[in-house]
């Protein structure tokens, strides 16, 4: 039994390694996940810079955080990858710009399909946004883009058993979708309502009819 002890105790010894990376990886998930969050919302708050700031700094903490995450451990960086690249398409989308590649951001499949999903919902934000400051020709493009991202992804969905949550997140997308379409259809005929009243009022010579 002597052997067989030694070889357990080596093993208690691989499995206390093993756990403590995991607490360290998992830490610096949630900073990268804070980080990326952030970045969404200095979009969404009309603050470009600290977006931008936030968004370089998720960047380096998920390099970091890829290189202590290999073997066992690199399914927990799906998650982080997965915000990061959600972060950076609405911040690209943002600014006019289109979405980075996965190429671009050095992401792994799993996480770019997760994180493109998630920016559907950013993007009914932006969409709304959009209509709430008049700005329907904005808000049409980012629709736009929406039913761009959910069509390429779509397809993907029989995929659910590789990338976990994918079918999920895709039917949520559609729902987005089509709820912001019914919103800008209004909004788009609430537009034409009052050019015609504007155009008939001008015609009256600024008076309508009672």
């Amino acid at each position: 039994m002597e052997g067989a002890r030694k070889s357990v105790r080596a093993m208690e010894s691989h499995f206390t390694d093993q756990l403590e990376r995991r607490d360290r990886v998992l830490k610096d998930t949630r900073d990268v996940i804070t980080a990326s969050s952030r970045a969404i919302i200095g979009v969404h708050t009309g603050k470009p810079k600290e977006a931008a700031k936030e968004l370089a700094r998720a960047k380096v903490l998920l390099a970091e955080l890829k290189g202590r995450g290999s073997g066992p451990l690199a399914r927990y960086i799906i998650s982080p990858e997965a915000e990061f690249v959600e972060a950076s398409a609405v911040v690209a989308l943002a600014k006019g710009k289109p979405v980075p590649t996965r190429e671009t951001l050095g992401a792994s499949p799993e996480a770019y399909l997760l994180g493109l999903l998630d920016t559907v919902g950013e993007l009914k934000r932006l969409v709304l946004d959009s209509i709430m400051n008049g700005d329907l020709r904005r808000a049409r493009r980012l629709f736009g883009v929406m039913e761009d991202l959910y069509s390429v992804c779509s397809p993907l969905a029989v995929y659910d058993h590789v990338v976990n949550g994918a079918r999920r997140k895709i039917d949520v997308a559609r729902m987005l979708v089509e709820d912001t379409r019914g919103l800008l259809t209004e909004e788009t005929r609430r537009e034409s309502v009052n050019t015609a009243m504007a155009r008939l009022e001008k015609k009256l010579g600024g008076r309508t009819r009672p």
